[in-house]
C-alpha cells in the first residue's frame, strides 16, 4: 500500500537586509514589525534573523494598476 505523498512546497526566506531592499523599507521598520507581532520571523543565531517572502507579501500587499505587468512589480 502507497503512503499518499503530497508535494512539499518550501517557502522561502530571507534576511532583514534582503526584505527592506526589495520592498523598499528599512530595516529598523522591519525589526519593529517583528516586535510588534505583524511579522513572524525567526532567529537564527546571535544576529541572524529570517523572514519568509510569503509573510512580506501580505505585510506589503501590491498595490492594484491599470497596467498588468506593473501589478507584481517589485522595486
Amino acid at each position: 500500500m502507497a503512503l499518499n505523498q503530497t508535494p512539499r512546497v518550501e517557502s522561502e526566506w530571507i534576511s532583514l537586509r534582503e526584505a527592506a531592499r526589495i520592498y523598499a523599507v528599512s530595516t529598523y521598520t522591519l525589526r519593529r514589525r517583528i516586535a510588534s507581532g505583524h511579522l513572524p520571523a525567526v532567529k537564527l543565531g546571535y544576529k541572524l534573523i529570517r523572514v519568509r517572502i510569503e509573510d512580506l507579501n501580505k505585510l506589503f500587499p501590491a498595490i492594484p494598476t491599470d497596467r498588468p505587468e506593473d501589478r507584481y512589480r517589485r522595486w
